[in-house]
């Protein structure tokens, strides 16, 4: 298990995580709909998932939902590197109803993050832009090169939703064990 903590004037997070766990979590960000977004990416991607934020919601949710994909970041990070032994790259495409949206990652230790998800508005009290913060601080913090792609949709909350589960399923599948693979780089490092 791997457990991080970061400590602000506007959050305080513990996030702890096992990536070869079975998908049980324990989220309290005092956002719900991102803690449902963050359990459901615990269910599909596999990984045992415990969050804890008190942050100062009663500004916005912005600085809760950055800051923890800033935290989760760093502990993927520190779960997955050095890498050796996986698959390294993954994708997937995942529907809800009438969206579909597809994640494709490189384990690569060189973050980048391809969004393109332009959605206005609000899931409940939930400020949809919130999204890109959240996986654009992950990417950047866990050292993955990722591209999170609407294909299509209208629903906001089936759009988000899917866009958690690809980043699940892709995430999953790029840590998925390949022996013959070692270190997968011709580089011999990542």
């Amino acid at each position: 298990m791997i457990t991080q903590k970061r400590t602000t004037k506007e959050t305080q997070i513990e996030v702890s995580l096992t990536l070869d766990g079975s998908g049980k979590a324990t989220i309290d960000t005092g956002v719900g709909f991102f803690d449902h977004m963050l359990e459901s990416f615990a269910k599909h991607s596999y990984i045992d998932l415990s969050v804890k934020c008190v942050g100062d919601t009663h500004i916005d949710d912005h600085h809760s939902v950055e800051d923890v994909g800033i935290v989760l970041g760093q502990a993927l990070r520190e779960a997955i590197y050095p890498i050796q032994k996986v698959e390294r790259f993954g994708n997937a495409s995942v529907v809800m109803d009438e969206s579909c949206v597809s994640c494709a990652m490189d384990l690569s230790n060189r973050p980048y993050l391809h969004y393109g998800i332009d959605i206005d508005g609000k899931v409940g009290e939930f400020d949809t832009e919130l999204t890109h913060e959240f996986f654009k601080a992950v990417a950047l913090n866990a050292g993955i090169s990722m591209h999170i792609v609407l294909e299509r949709g209208k629903n906001r909350h089936h759009i988000i939703e899917a866009a958690f589960k690809a980043f699940a399923v892709a995430l999953r599948r790029a840590l998925a064990p390949q022996e013959r693979a070692g270190i997968p780089s011709t580089k011999g490092t990542l």
